[in-house]
């Protein structure tokens, strides 16, 4: 079926039948009234599908609806944010509106920044919805990223390694600075200045210097390393985001450090477009509205969830 353009009044009816299908899974009568909803006209079943798009693209916990709204003239906005809102807390945590990190030592929120002071001399620059723990012992100094994204400035000390453990990997130094940060699906570590070894899985290693990036896999894989501007790359030390061509995909996972909720990219086909500007941390509304004028998409506010999906 060739891509068309539904109307407000057609997605909010689709959405509808979706939270009523959901609270009534055994209802054949449901699904059958659906189903002859659908075959009203292409129309119909462009809203149909783009609502289920749009439905499976929610965390699974989170789609409970009260029985209030299911009796109300649930719009667009009312459905998905009453989802969300009402999700058993898992798309509260998600969102960033509720953290449980209870045994991290450090924990940064939505849009908070921390630079952290360790026993050894080092200190750290923890970005936006990041935690961390710190052992520092005698003959090592090792960090658990949990979460998120920090940059270390290494004091020298050659009889105690650094370590920082991120995911399936380390990353190891004496003296340096270099920055670590768990995207969705890789790890990426960078370096500023100095060198830093850095193992994943159990047989991949390789040695990076200053401005070369290398990222690893959930699975230990070590792909190979590139060449960075580290400057540009870690501009949110400085309050900056800076986009030279970077994937939509990429961006969005930036942009999720700085605002609560989640973003969705509705369809493959966008996660590779690309965004160029430079913004500042305090200011993703930017970034959004950049999106929507720069790019062939359209992009809808919820609460607790932004949208983008192709025009």
């Amino acid at each position: 079926m060739p891509n068309m353009k539904t109307d407000d009044a057609l997605s909010d009816e689709a959405i509808e039948w979706l939270v009523r299908l959901d609270a009534e899974r055994s209802n054949q009568a449901a699904r059958d009234a659906f189903a002859g909803w659908r075959d009203l006209s292409p129309q119909h079943e462009a809203a149909a599908r783009e609502a289920e798009n749009l439905w499976n693209g929610l965390p699974a916990a989170g789609r409970r609806v009260r029985q209030t709204d299911r009796r109300s003239a649930l719009t667009r906005r009312a459905a998905i944010g009453g989802v969300l809102l009402t999700g058993a807390g898992f798309g509260l945590v998600r969102s960033g509106l509720i953290r449980f990190d209870p045994f991290s030592d450090y924990v940064t929120d939505v849009g908070e920044q921390k630079v952290i002071n360790l026993a050894d001399g080092s200190t750290v620059q923890l970005n936006a919805r990041s935690a961390l723990s710190v052992y520092i012992e005698d003959r090592l100094r090792r960090v658990r990223l949990v979460e998120g994204q920090a940059t270390f400035t290494v004091a020298k000390d050659s009889r105690r390694p650094f370590v920082v453990e991120a995911g399936t990997g380390r990353s190891t130094a004496i003296g340096t600075i270099f920055d670590v940060d768990i995207a969705r699906d890789v790890v990426e570590v960078t370096v500023v200045e100095g060198a830093v070894s850095v193992e994943s899985g159990s047989t991949s290693s390789a040695k990076l210097g200053a401005n070369r990036r290398i990222r690893y896999t959930d699975d230990g894989t070590l792909l190979a390393p590139e060449d960075v501007d580290a400057n540009i790359e870690l501009a949110w030390r400085r309050g900056k985001l800076i986009f030279n061509g970077r994937r939509l995909a990429d961006v969005v996972n930036e942009l999720e450090r700085y605002r609560p909720g989640r973003v969705i990219i509705a369809g493959e086909g966008l996660r590779n477009l690309q965004v160029t500007g430079v913004f500042d941390v305090s200011d993703p509304a930017s970034i959004v509205s950049t999106i929507r004028d720069a790019l062939p998409v359209r992009v809808t506010e919820l609460p607790l969830v932004t949208i983008i999906r192709s025009i």
